[in-house]
């Protein structure tokens, strides 16, 4: 949707309002040793979500053993899947679990708005199966949730819903429930530039969809539930800021010590800001370790 190295890489963080050094963690730069045992690899992945099969793509961590895992559910379309961010993430020892909602990008069936969190939730499900979880060396213990735009919607949505989650993490995220509070013409609009690899809908049905379920897709109704578990919220130049700071305000409001949030002045994409988004996620993933 709408969208140095270690001496200079920098981020601005929204509650202080001033810039502060990140740390760049070594996996942005640098191979994990070879494991001819235990290599990295790659696998497809047919999740049943409904009563189909969502395909999703496994970048699974070199080494032996299981190992904390993430999900990376993508935006509205889906054009900026993350995948860059998927490759580090899995130098730095972490699984990265990415997938293709419900009539998305080729998955099987018509797409709808309020299928996303479920399928996100099937994802979970699939990790969490003790055959999957040994076959993929997933830690089911250590099982995070991140999402870019309309995706980050989904990791609030989800996030706030499951107690069990490491942690839950939003890029430049957009509030579905907000979106759908304008006027029908400009959801129609956007609807127009954002339907992509999207199965069985229109710009009106998709419009139609989010005006209708404008109060349920409030994800400030996830604030409670996100208070409990680590967040994070990186927002941008893009307009959604003002919506993830009230989730944030939210968030605290409900007794949050552990919210981090960022802004960066980049564009909804974080086009040329790549690098500093891969070491703030895998830095704030390292952190849920400890």
């Amino acid at each position: 949707m709408r969208g140095t190295f270690v001496t200079s890489l920098a981020l601005t963080l929204s509650s202080a309002a001033v810039a502060q050094p990140v740390s760049l963690p070594s996996a942005i730069y640098t191979d994990p040793i070879s494991d001819p045992a235990h290599p990295a690899r790659m696998e497809v992945l047919h999740v049943p979500s409904g009563n189909v099969a969502i395909n999703g793509v496994a970048y699974l961590a070199a080494g032996p053993g299981i190992h904390p895992t993430v999900i990376i559910c993508h935006g509205l379309p889906g054009n900026e899947k993350n995948l860059d961010l998927a490759q580090a993430v899995r130098r730095a020892g972490w699984n990265a679990i990415t997938f293709n909602y419900r009539g998305s990008w080729g998955s099987p069936g018509n797409y709808r708005f309020a299928q996303n969190p479920e399928d996100a939730k099937a994802v979970l499900a699939f990790l969490r199966d003790p055959k999957n979880a040994a076959k993929y060396g997933i830690d089911t213990k250590r099982i995070a949730i991140l999402g870019h735009s309309m995706g980050g919607w989904v990791a609030a949505t989800v996030g706030g819903q499951d107690s069990e989650l490491l942690g839950v993490g939003m890029i430049s995220a957009a509030n579905m429930g907000r979106e759908g509070a304008q006027s029908r013409s400009d959801v129609i609009a956007v609807m127009a530039d954002n339907m992509e690899a999207l199965a069985g809908v229109t710009p009106e049905s998709m419009a139609d969809e989010e005006i209708a379920n404008r109060e349920a897709f409030d994800f400030l109704h996830q604030a409670k539930g996100l208070a409990s578990k680590p967040v994070l919220i990186l927002s941008s130049d893009d307009g959604f800021a003002p919506q993830t700071d009230e989730l944030a305000a939210a968030i605290r409001a409900n007794g949050s010590t552990r919210l981090q949030t960022q802004h960066v002045a980049t564009d909804h994409g974080w086009s040329d800001r790549r690098i500093a988004l891969q070491a703030s996620v895998i830095n704030w993933l390292q952190s849920l370790l400890k």
